[in-house]
């Protein structure tokens, strides 16, 4: 795990693209990391409050790696004439507001596009733009169980168990809405003119599913916990080892199967093939596993194609030894965090400096004379 420090440097797939990214939770920072990480100028826009109280200090939140960060009084009239006049200098604005509410500060899509017509529009929301719950709060919970996601999560015979927040925000949000700038300036590039991205955690969240919705409706698929993926199945599952850890169990195809109770020292299982056998298999599997250590069966299965790993806490993750050889891991200013992805072979190293704040945005179209008469009223920070 190596030491990444020094002011942001700009390499990368992105280097160029400048992104105003307003100030959220989650998904829309998740989204503004994510081209920061390959290249792009971001610069947080936060409330004038929050930046004024952190003063100098880095901001150390993963999310905000590799950022810059002023604070702006949207609710000013200069403050939106400021922000405007960024705009005008922006590729990209990555906004987090419910429906309507950029609007009427007038910084909504075409207010901006008056300023800069080549400008895309990230728009970030749990129910999208429009539909009867677009105006309503909502958290992830919310949106994968609307996109029935939630109902296929969770153990048999118990109720759907939420992944924490990463389906939604995360996977169906900031990632959707990343994915969605680059569409959208992909796009640009034929037609010289901005687009706005619609990115709704519902949808997203819909989206990842894709690969079950033949299933279920062909009846392939059954209830919550009784098929291969979703802990159903014996050989896809995870058990307890003797000092209270776990190993994750993946080995579905036979001759994976074969390495693991092989190397396991088991003989004589019921039939896998035989789902009225899984309960007894399980019991057998379950009951073996909690003979040994999980460090003695990490050293029973290293190297081998039984597709056993162990269930490794976030703390011991950046110690694993193919995590430390590959770099998964990375330390910013004293954050031990996970490194960019996916990786373009060949392309330089982002440096991933902490987030800190721009003094000089004379570069973004607002003169230091007028960023120091903003500074004196209170709009800026």
């Amino acid at each position: 795990m190596s030491e990444r420090a020094g002011g942001p440097g700009r390499k990368g797939p992105l280097a160029g693209v400048r992104v105003l990214e307003l100030a959220g939770l989650a998904p829309g920072p998740f989204a503004g990391m994510m081209l920061a990480d390959h290249g792009a100028e971001v610069l947080r826009i936060d409330r004038v409050s929050a930046v004024a109280a952190a003063g100098d200090k880095p901001r150390t939140d993963v999310m905000d790696r590799g950022k810059r960060t002023v604070g702006l009084d949207l609710k000013s009239p200069e403050g939106v004439a400021a922000f405007k006049r960024l705009a005008a200098r922006a590729d990209v604005v990555v906004e987090v507001f419910r429906p309507g509410v950029a609007e009427r500060l007038g910084i909504g899509p075409a207010d901006l596009h008056a300023v800069n017509p080549r400008l895309v529009y990230g728009r970030m929301t749990g129910w999208g733009q429009d539909g009867p719950l677009a105006p309503t709060a909502g958290h992830d919970i919310d949106y994968i169980a609307i996109s029935g996601v939630l109902s296929m999560l969770g153990r048999r015979d118990e109720k759907p168990t939420p992944p924490i927040n990463i389906l939604g925000d995360f996977a169906g949000g900031g990632l959707m809405l990343a994915y969605g700038v680059l569409l959208a300036l992909l796009e640009r590039e034929r037609t010289g003119e901005g687009r706005v991205v619609d990115a709704a955690m519902v949808d997203g969240a819909a989206t990842l599913f894709a690969m079950f919705y033949h299933g279920v409706q062909s009846g392939f698929w059954g209830p919550r916990g009784s098929n291969l993926l979703d802990t159903g199945a014996p050989m896809y599952d995870t058990y307890e080892t003797a000092d209270g850890k776990y190993l994750a169990v993946g080995s579905l195809e036979p001759q994976f199967w074969a390495e693991m109770v092989s190397l396991m020292g088991l003989t004589d299982l019921p039939d896998r093939s035989d789902r009225g056998q899984w309960p007894a298999l399980r019991e057998r599997l379950a009951g073996a596993f909690r003979s040994r250590t999980r460090a003695e069966w990490e050293a029973v299965f290293d190297g081998s194609d039984a597709c056993v790993s162990p269930v490794l806490e976030m703390s011991e993750a950046p110690e694993h030894p193919h995590n430390k050889a590959r770099g998964t891991f990375v330390e910013v200013g004293g954050v031990r965090q996970p490194a960019p992805a996916p990786r373009l072979l060949g392309v330089a190293e982002q440096d991933l400096s902490p987030a800190t704040r721009l003094a000089d945005l004379s570069s973004w179209g607002l003169p230091e004379e007028t960023a120091a008469e903003l500074r004196e009223a209170g709009v800026l920070a």
